[in-house]
């Protein structure tokens, strides 16, 4: 993405919702070389921040529902989360949880767009998102998966007011042109039970090893290794317990 820190309507963070934590620990070291550390305050919930040096990029946790899905998530950064939070009702959008305070980091909420796709919603106070951008093991790009882009777009542009950049192929989504993530549209090669939803990509330094890597920790390769006319090298992957995110070759950003 051409952001490179968390800004006011971009991406500023993403976490894995897991049915086994520890599982997940050992899994994205092995892929990404992250090191994680779990909050230990019980009223925490073995919430578990992964990083790169001394710089949080990402999180890992417990299902904390029964319904939740194992799923990575996304987060915007906001002004206000409550604010956002009746913008997001306005525009058609649900607010399936919050807003409400995280400590003293921040405070976020969870909504879903009118397409069914799940994100997150993050006002900062002493945490304003990950630390690292498009180095190889970080966030570098976001992408929605939806049927109706024409809805998705109309709901985006109202809420956060993105800069959208279309061609015949794809769509990206930016910041006054900065363009951080895009959007597919679901066709027929989505299984129906596939629901629409945000799906983080992460910078590595070779995509085909961190296929084999992601493989050989007990992963799957979604989409192998393909390099998209005049883009990056890309695949799609998903981890042993069923959580879906993409790598693309660092450097390529959009």
């Amino acid at each position: 993405m051409k952001l490179d820190r968390p800004v006011t309507g971009g991406p500023c963070w993403t976490e894995l919702g897991t049915s086994d934590l520890d599982a997940a620990k050992r899994f994205y070291t092995t892929v990404f070389g992250w090191r994680p550390e779990t909050d230990p305050r019980q009223e925490a919930g073995g919430y578990t921040v992964a990083h790169l040096g001394d710089a949080a990029v990402a999180a890992l946790t417990p299902l904390y529902q029964e319904t939740q899905p194992v799923a990575w998530n996304v987060s915007f950064a906001v002004e206000d989360a409550d604010d956002a939070a009746q913008l997001v009702r306005a525009a058609g959008g649900l607010v399936l949880l919050g807003p409400m305070d995280v400590f003293d980091v921040g405070r976020f909420a969870v909504a879903t767009d009118p397409t069914g796709a799940v994100f997150q919603l993050w006002q900062e106070r002493t945490f304003p998102g990950a630390g690292l951008f498009n180095a190889p093991g970080s966030l570098g790009w976001v992408e929605l998966m939806t049927r109706e882009p024409k809805q998705a777009e109309a709901f985006y542009t109202r809420v956060f007011g993105w800069s959208v950049n279309a061609s015949e192929r794809y769509t990206q989504w930016g910041i006054e042109g900065e363009d951080f993530g895009g959007m597919v549209v679901m066709d027929d090669k989505f299984p129906p039970e596939v629901p629409p939803h945000w799906l983080p990509y992460f910078a590595v330094e070779d995509v085909d090893i961190a296929a084999a890597d992601a493989a050989g920790a007990g992963g799957t390769v979604l989409m192998v290794p393909t390099s998209v006319p005049d883009g990056p090298r890309i695949a799609v992957l998903r981890d042993p317990q069923g959580a879906m995110f993409g790598v693309y070759l660092a450097g390529t950003e959009g």
